[in-house]
């Protein structure tokens, strides 16, 4: 069994480079999946723009505040993961609701990969450093 406390993982460049543009894509995705849920989620015309633009925001502004790599505020690890829950398990709870199960369930499995290989080599990164 491999100790990730003791033998931490380091991504070679070009697979870093792809994770972190991998995690950008994911990003993207979650804020037009939430669009697309808030236009689908109401009948009137005015609620339905309001959430199309609303839950997009919210999860953006969460995101920036505490898991961005520029975020206001500094959070352990742990509450950038958190967040990084948060934002992806809505998108695919949203995927659900808009009758998507395979994309949901796609979504959030290259979502959790993504985020344990870039957590893995975060986490290598800090160990070097040390």
């Amino acid at each position: 069994m491999i100790d990730v406390e003791r033998s931490p993982m380091k991504l070679s460049a070009p697979l870093h480079v792809l994770n972190e543009g991998l995690a950008f894509l994911l990003e993207l995705a979650a804020l037009a999946v939430l669009a697309w849920w808030g236009w689908e989620s109401a009948e009137h015309v005015a609620l339905r723009l309001l959430l199309a633009v609303a839950a997009p925001a919210l999860a953006a502004l969460v995101w920036g505040l505490f898991a961005a790599p520029r975020a206001r505020f500094r959070v352990p690890l742990a509450g950038v993961l958190c967040v990084k829950a948060l934002v992806f398990g809505v998108a695919a709870l949203a995927l659900l609701d808009l009758g998507r199960p395979v994309w949901a369930a796609s979504f959030a499995a290259v979502a959790l990969v993504n985020t344990a290989l870039a957590t893995a080599d975060r986490r290598a990164a800090m160990h070097r450093g040390a």
